[in-house]
């Protein structure tokens, strides 16, 4: 098993387990986000209207704002999961560390801002 041959060349470079667990993770995801976006797109279509008050109404009940909730965290987890496999790929040395990082930033805080705004408006209600 000398260092010309596949294997010899592997050795040292820790378990490979991981990958097909992130896999599935970005398929349920995917899954997820297939089933909450068309329960977004036949919500809004019932909606009478798409104006702010319609809307905001709407999104203060809690059979709305719960798997709103649901959708940003399943949407910016996928986001996160594509992206990363992207940036692993493509990206070498130092620069990995700064781009995952900034990744990772973004990714929590625009989610973040998102679930924020849906609570705040959940808690509201109208007024």
């Amino acid at each position: 098993m000398g260092s010309g041959t596949g294997l010899g060349r592997v050795r040292g470079l820790g378990s490979s387990h991981s990958g097909s667990h992130h896999w599935w993770l970005q398929r349920v995801t995917a899954m997820g986000n297939v089933v909450l976006t068309v329960w977004l797109a036949v919500s809004l279509l019932r909606l009478p209207s798409l104006d702010h008050a319609s809307v905001i109404s709407w999104l203060a009940s809690p059979w709305a704002a719960v798997p709103m909730v649901l959708f940003v965290l399943n949407a910016f987890w996928h986001f996160r999961l594509g992206l990363q496999v992207v940036l692993e790929d493509y990206v070498q040395g130092g620069m990995r560390i700064v781009a995952m990082g900034l990744l990772h930033a973004w990714t929590f805080g625009a989610g973040a801002v998102a679930l924020f705004s849906i609570l705040k408006i959940a808690f509201a209600g109208t007024n």
